[in-house]
This record gives C-alpha cells, sequence and structure tokens, in this order.
C-alpha cells in the first residue's frame, strides 16, 4: 500500500480532556461568539477584523502580537471587534514547504503531527487565557476541527478547499461564522453554492461516525481576489464587485447575507502594503451605499510584528516565514484609521 501507517494519534476527545478549556475561557467564548454572531445576523453595526499572521509559526511571537491589540480593541470597542488569527495550517499550492504548526511545530524541525496538534491546542488555549481574545483559524483539514471547535471564533474555508464536499459538510455542523473563500478561478458561483450547502441539514460520514448537522446559518462569503489563467492577478473588492455578488447572493435567498472582505492574497497581488489603500477602498465603498454597508460585515488583514516576510531560518522576530504581512506599527494606524471613518 501506498500509505504507511507511522503512528496512531490521540482523537480530539484524548487531546481536549489532557488541555481542557478552563471555566473563565468558557465563558469568554460564549461571551464573544455572541458578540461576533449579533454581526452576522444583523444585530450589531460593529465591524469585523480578522487580522493577524498570514500563518503562525511560533507560540511566543504570535502571542506577543496579539497582545498588543488589546489597548487597541479596548479603544474601539464600540466600532469593530478584532478576532485575531492563529491560521495554524498553511495550505500549498504545489504541496511543498512549510505546511504550519500542526505539521512543524518548529519550523526548523521535522515533520511532527502528535507534537503539531497539542501545540496548536496550547497555542488557542493560551491566547485566549492570556489575551481575552478568541480567534480565527483555516479549516484546511476538516478532521482536525474537533482538537479546537471549543476554543474557536471564527473559522475560514479557504479558496483551494472551498469545492471540497467534506468541508462543506464539516461547516454545516459548526455554530460559529465559518466563511466561504471564492475560489482561485474567482467564480462566485462556487462560493455561494458552497454558502448554501454549509447553511443546509446534511448526513455524513465523519471520523469513522454517521453523523447528522443543523446547518449552519452565520456560513457567509469572502472575496479574496482570484487568478487568470495567464497567472495573473484579478481583485475583486471594489465597489461593481461587491454590488454583483450582493445581487447574486440575493438571488439565492441564503440567511444572513454577509461579505467579509480579504485585503491580500489576490486582491492585492500579495503586496502587502497594498492592504491599507484595499481596506480604506472598501469603507469608501460601504458609505455609497446601504445595501453594501449592511453586506460587508469586516476585513481579513494578514499582520504581524514586523513588516514583510522572511525565509524559514526565521532570524527576525514576528516577522512572517510564508506570505508577506503588514508591521504592527501601520497595522495599528490602520485599526486607527478604519474606526475613525466608520
Amino acid at each position: 500500500m501506498a500509505i504507511n501507517f507511522k503512528r496512531h494519534l490521540p482523537t480530539p476527545e484524548e487531546i481536549i480532556k489532557e488541555y481542557p478549556a478552563s471555566d473563565r475561557v468558557k465563558q469568554i467564548k460564549a461571551e464573544r461568539d455572541k458578540e461576533i454572531a449579533d454581526v452576522f445576523t444583523g444585530k450589531s453595526d460593529r465591524f469585523i477584523l480578522v487580522i493577524g499572521p498570514c500563518s503562525a509559526d511560533k507560540e511566543e511571537p504570535v502571542l506577543d502580537y496579539i497582545s498588543r491589540l488589546i489597548p487597541i480593541q479596548q479603544q474601539v470597542k464600540d466600532k469593530i471587534i478584532i478576532i485575531p488569527r492563529i491560521y495554524t495550517n498553511k495550505p500549498r499550492t504545489t504541496g511543498e514547504g512549510y505546511k504550519g504548526m500542526i505539521h512543524q511545530p518548529n519550523p526548523n524541525k521535522s515533520e511532527d503531527m502528535l507534537e503539531g496538534l497539542i501545540n496548536v491546542r496550547k497555542l488557542h488555549l493560551h491566547a485566549i487565557e492570556q489575551t481575552g481574545f478568541t480567534c480565527a483559524d483555516e479549516m484546511l483539514y476538516p478532521e482536525n476541527d474537533r482538537y479546537l471547535c471549543d476554543l474557536l471564533s471564527y473559522v475560514a474555508v479557504g479558496a483551494r478547499s472551498v469545492e471540497d464536499q467534506q468541508h462543506r459538510l464539516t461547516a454545516s455542523g459548526l455554530d460559529i461564522p465559518v466563511g466561504m473563500k471564492n475560489p482561485t478561478s474567482g467564480t462566485l458561483s462556487v462560493m455561494l453554492n458552497s454558502i448554501r450547502a454549509a447553511q443546509a441539514k446534511h448526513t455524513f460520514i465523519y471520523r469513522g461516525w454517521e453523523v447528522t448537522t443543523d446547518g449552519n446559518p452565520l456560513a457567509h462569503a469572502i472575496l479574496r481576489g482570484a487568478v487568470n489563467k495567464h497567472g495573473q492577478t484579478l481583485p475583486n473588492y471594489h465597489y461593481e464587485d461587491l454590488r454583483l455578488l450582493y445581487e447574486l447572493y440575493s438571488q439565492m435567498y441564503l440567511e444572513n447575507m454577509a461579505v467579509i472582505v480579504d485585503t491580500n492574497h489576490s486582491n492585492s497581488g500579495k503586496k502587502y502594503l497594498e492592504q491599507i489603500r484595499i481596506a480604506k477602498e472598501i469603507l469608501h465603498s460601504r458609505r455609497h451605499s446601504n445595501d453594501i454597508k449592511s453586506f460587508v460585515k469586516g476585513l481579513m488583514i494578514e499582520s504581524y510584528i514586523e513588516d514583510g516576510s522572511q525565509g524559514t531560518e526565521d532570524t527576525v522576530y514576528g516577522k512572517s516565514i510564508t506570505d508577506p504581512c503588514l508591521g504592527f506599527e501601520k497595522t495599528e494606524k490602520l485599526i486607527y484609521d478604519l474606526a475613525d471613518k466608520l
């Protein structure tokens, strides 16, 4: 057989039992989940910022970064809800390169999935305990969701995963907002169909069980730009793009119409400094239409302590080892500028 079974990993229940969420953590999550859900259901007009490193590489700089968001959140709390990104899986277009903390808890050492699963849970726990933020992660592997489902307040399904049946069905069983990105081709119907699937009830096989789900009314769209057949990036954050998506969305009669706009990836052509301009343009679009204002619930921004990116040798503290990110000094100014414009 081509697949070699290396070792049997602990179940999510076993990992959770060993590293449980305290009553305080559970209370923080319940309160945060309600605040965030109220934005997507229209009960709150606050703005969502899913913000943080392209990929979480090491615990110390990630927690350092998130802790720096605490006083900012306090200042903008009436207008903005910050959801830090702790993305512990990194999709690779070719399958090569650093795949995230679950694979390599230390980017400079060999893969260790057991240590990775433990470290990822500990990182999310420590973030809540030390900063009061519940965070976002990407659902790269649906079967791994159970290791973190009691800690996360936001989940994204990536551009390469959004057509996958297991991702869609798993999303239908979550009770937190799940953002479905447009595929790399940019085809909006694929994204909208994934939202419909995630909002519906299903019966399927999951981790060796026959399971049923109730559907997730908080499933929504994420626009992240596209790539054409020539490899050129095509942004989809302009006013006309938002208007088109609003009209297509309306025709499908989905619950809680909402979109988060990713300011990096193909929207910026991975030119991370463009995120500042793009974020402000999206707020400008919201001011020109009440439909767009109610529809665009927030932004996704890639940000870390230091500007740019570096190799996996990781010589600069708090600098991305994957896609380039906006440094914290510029991030802080951007958040305050956005709050002033909301």
